[in-house]
């Protein structure tokens, strides 16, 4: 059976500017996750606009 992830909260990444999803090993701490990756998160002083 394949799961079915149509319903699950996005955000888009201040540095990279890709959408991101929700992942399991963020549950506890979704509200404070901003950026889609390690290396964005190591690169959030060269926000692109």
């Amino acid at each position: 059976m394949a799961h079915k992830k149509l319903h699950l909260a996005s955000k888009v990444c201040p540095v990279c500017g890709l959408s991101f999803v929700w992942r399991k090993k963020w549950e506890r701490k979704w509200e404070a996750i901003k950026y889609c990756s390690e290396k964005c998160r190591r690169n959030k002083n060269s926000v692109h606009e």
